[in-house]
């Protein structure tokens, strides 16, 4: 048993993750089952300890049965019997037995056990549960101190406290031949591994007017239905969120408008392009597309993830996502994120760090970033390019008064040594000195403003906006490149995966920019085998890898024509989807995916370099 020093294992799967309190279990006259499990009742690791419910059915036969456990220990085994006499083995009419490495290791939630038994109605029996560790790590059956009207004895198994078997008033959580929401990953999760939980979110339900996140929690033996947000549960059911619904359903499988939802997120995607030349590299880009589409609002802002911390729309995520939307024939939804853009651009020219989804401003003090300057006019260049022709020249004259406002402001902050001012890139940290990161977004931006001025006759806006991309091109080879396109013209807070941004499809390369940015990779590379975006000692990446500053090089490499080293990158950003195919942000030092999934941004990037390396790459602003 456990005593008064006992603890909860896992208590983050209380913390907002289980759905909302279980059920109660079934008014009956007979017991075989009740979900609540808020303590952890009985230590269940032999050979000292083990754990009994009584219970019993109408049912002739038992396909499953489930317990909700908790285990500190990542080896072992853990097995269910279904015995006649609770203290004798050999009365066991069924048993089944789980491996914790197979489950993903520590972990907690509830277990389903296949038993596919015959019984005797209105018999009681002995749900039996014991595990076997060789780690010094709890490992225990959960369940509830209150009152079940109705229920059956529970036993606790302690050699060493009781010298055998014990009753408890306390009862156990279990089910017998769960059915509903009684199927674990519906309303409680199934057990998870303490290590998915790295991650906040891990997949998107969306009906493109509303988005839910997919907890870590739920994931466990989930899966997508198809090319949809439509979620297949471990029971067989499926989780939607229904046209004008704020919260999603589960409903069977056949369900209509389920069927149809996953129907038209296929449909959509086939009005474009699905980059990749392998089954897995398809496979991302279908689901990156997905998810990009998931967290676009209807008005056009594109937020970053959707937690907390990550539902707004950044002008650098969006501008990407909006290239990646173009690159792929999804015109509209490019088209929706540069209107945003224009509606929330500063009358200055600059734009907020970030804006609140529904348009309405910055959701803090955060400091504006400079290099949003060059992203968004790079954005609406590479839109322009790959609209159908029919009308793009008009919309494009409907978003070329905020290029201009963006491309003037660029021009007008560069200074006497040809560079912009220091300014908060994608590191979103305070900076000393010009970086790279603001450097060469600008650059890409004022040659696509330029080449757009060009297109709608403005020449004395292009001959401007040419002058100033020369400039800067002079002192980024003035005061760049001897430092190998460091961080900062200062050389004082090393490599930055930045560096990349001075590639096709953002920038003709310079001559010397391959060899820097081999040097750069190797100098970001974690152990894990992903990139940190820096190696300035005062940055605080860790161990971590971050998917998007690693898929900068994929996108570089794949439009420098390398293939093996785009591919090499991609290998890697590819083998980090978490089980239901998304990307996330980063990747901790274990190797598991951490902070949020899926990431828009590193979707965008993956697009970007599946496209280049199928042989289509985005083109890259002209040089004037």
């Amino acid at each position: 048993m456990f005593h008064a020093t006992t603890y909860a294992l896992l208590p983050a799967l209380a913390l907002g993750l289980l759905g909302g309190p279980p059920p109660a279990h079934r008014a009956a006259t007979f017991y075989d089952g009740q979900a609540r499990h808020t303590k952890a009742l009985f230590s269940v690791k032999a050979t000292n300890n083990a754990a009994a419910q009584a219970f019993t059915t109408t049912r002739r036969s038992i396909s499953r049965v489930s317990v909700y456990v908790a285990s500190g220990a990542a080896t072992g085994r853990i097995t269910v019997e279904i015995r006649r006499n609770r203290t004798d083995p050999a009365s066991a009419v069924a048993a089944r037995t789980l491996s914790l490495a197979s489950l993903g290791g520590a972990g907690e939630g509830w277990l389903e056990f296949p038993v596919n038994t015959a019984v005797t109605p209105g018999t009681t029996y002995y749900l039996h549960l014991q595990a076997g560790t060789t780690e010094n790590k709890p490992i225990a059956w959960y369940g509830t101190t209150s009152t079940v009207p109705g229920s059956l004895t529970s036993w606790n198994y302690d050699k060493a406290y009781w010298g055998g078997w014990h009753p408890y008033g306390t009862r156990l959580a279990f089910h017998v031949e769960p059915t509903g929401t009684e199927r674990c990953g519906e309303t409680d999760p199934c057990y998870v591994p303490t290590a998915a939980l790295a991650a906040r979110t891990s997949g998107l339900l969306s009906n493109h007017t509303a988005t839910e996140a997919v907890g870590p929690a739920f994931t466990v033996g989930a899966s997508y239905v198809g090319d949809s947000n439509v979620l297949r549960l471990p029971s067989g059911r499926w989780r939607y969120l229904p046209t004008g619904a704020r919260t999603s359903v589960i409903v069977p499988a056949d369900d209509a408008g389920a069927v149809a939802q996953a129907a038209e997120n296929s449909r959509w995607l086939a009005t474009g392009t699905v980059p990749g030349g392998t089954a897995a590299q398809r496979a991302t880009a279908r689901r990156a597309l997905l998810s990009m589409r998931a967290l676009l609002q209807p008005n056009g802002a594109s937020a970053a993830a959707w937690s907390p911390a990550w539902m707004y729309s950044w002008p650098r995520d969006g501008a990407f996502v909006a290239a990646a939307f173009a690159a792929t024939g999804h015109d509209a939804e490019a088209y929706r994120v540069l209107q945003y853009d224009a509606r929330t651009q500063r009358s200055d020219g600059t734009w907020e760090a970030r804006t609140k989804l529904d348009g309405s401003g910055p959701p803090d003090a955060c400091p504006w970033q400079l290099d949003a300057n060059g992203w968004v006019p790079w954005a609406t260049w590479q839109w322009y390019r790959a609209a159908p022709t029919g009308d793009r020249t008009a919309r494009l004259t409907a978003l070329y008064p905020m290029v201009r406002k963006a491309a003037d402001h660029a021009a007008a902050s560069l200074g006497a040594n040809g560079l912009p001012p220091a300014s908060p890139d994608y590191w979103e940290t305070p900076t000393a000195a010009t970086t790279i990161g603001t450097a060469a977004p600008l650059l890409a931006g004022l040659n696509a403003a330029a080449d757009l001025a060009t297109t709608l006759g403005h020449d004395i806006d292009r001959t401007r906006w040419t002058t100033a991309a020369r400039t800067l091109s002079a002192g980024i080879a003035r005061h760049f490149a001897p430092l190998g396109y460091q961080r900062t013209i200062d050389g004082r807070h090393g490599r930055d995966s930045a560096a990349a941004f001075l590639a096709p499809p953002f920038n003709q390369a310079p001559a010397d920019l391959p060899a820097a940015l081999t040097a750069t990779q190797q100098a970001l590379r974690q152990p894990n085998g992903g990139l940190a975006p820096g190696d300035d000692p005062g940055s605080h990446w860790g161990s971590y890898a971050w998917t998007a500053s690693t898929s900068f090089f994929a996108v570089a490499w794949a439009h420098l024509g390398e293939p093996a080293r785009a591919d090499g990158v991609l290998d890697w950003v590819l083998a980090q989807r978490n089980t239901l195919g998304e990307l996330p942000e980063t990747v901790n030092g274990a190797g598991r995916p951490a902070a949020v999934a899926p990431l828009g941004w590193t979707g965008s990037l993956v697009i970007m370099a599946l496209a280049a390396r199928q042989g289509d790459p985005l083109p890259t602003p002209p040089l004037r």
